[in-house]
């Protein structure tokens, strides 16, 4: 069960699945914004709203006085149950020939915060879906979640052991297979981008593993403009989306 604690990811789960909403809980400092949308949309769709107890915030000693715990604050929760994942070839059913699309497809990247900016980038840009790969990755939790801030909900995705199958999988679907690497001798400027591409980011630290880049049809990078020679890998997923777009 995810314990979601951004409104908007709450909010976007209540306007794509409510049946996976199971309860809105809200302190009594809360009366207004955001999650007052939520908890009356959830009573629409009679979804339990609890009115739970302040909590203590961080837990810390005040440093004025060490007798006193850090002071309470207005907290509010949405628990949802995750959203399944689609089988692959589910996932690219939607692929039409030669039709410009964008997909994206995730090696081994570790961090949820990467992985939540990444899918509220996706749902910004329109891309049409997402491999995700669960060995050396990270789990599709309730970080990952908020990070989206609703970009989980509005991006199909398909959680995968074997990334080199789902890459071939997607390649019969009819999507071109567009690795990213430093080492790439053609920038992304080169690249024809009115095709259906499936573009493949790599793990913060390693990039893409040697078999990811054997199955990719083309690979491309991103030139630096300045003297830092590369980005984090959420920065450089927006970047090259904004090329697609």
């Amino acid at each position: 069960m995810l314990e979601l604690k951004n409104p908007h990811s709450v909010l976007a789960a209540l306007e794509n699945r409510p049946e996976d909403v199971v309860e809105i809980r809200l302190s009594p400092g809360i009366s207004r914004g955001a999650w007052m949308t939520v908890a009356n949309l959830a009573d629409k769709h009679n979804i339990p709203v609890v009115q739970s107890r302040s909590v203590k915030q961080g837990g810390r000693r005040s440093p004025k006085n060490p007798n006193i715990e850090g002071r309470r604050t207005a907290t509010a929760i949405g628990k949802v149950k995750p959203k399944p994942s689609l089988p692959p070839e589910q996932l690219f059913s939607q692929v039409q020939g030669n039709s410009k699309s964008l997909w994206l497809a995730l090696d081994s990247v570790q961090d949820p915060h990467n992985v939540g900016a990444i899918l509220r980038t996706a749902a910004f840009f329109g891309v049409s879906g997402i491999v995700l790969t669960k060995d050396r990755s990270a789990p599709m939790n309730s970080t990952v979640y908020d990070v989206a801030s609703g970009g989980a909900e509005y991006v199909p995705f398909t959680l995968q052991t074997n990334l080199v199958q789902t890459l071939k999988i997607a390649k019969s679907a009819g999507l071109w297979v567009l690795g990213t690497s430093e080492h790439a001798e053609e920038d992304v400027s080169e690249i024809d981008k009115d095709r259906a591409w499936l573009l493949v980011l790599g793990n913060e630290e390693k990039g893409l593993r040697s078999l990811t880049l054997k199955n990719c049809d083309y690979t491309c990078k991103f030139s630096p403009r300045g003297e830092v020679k590369s980005l984090n890998v959420s920065v450089a997923a927006g970047v090259m989306m904004s090329e697609f777009s």
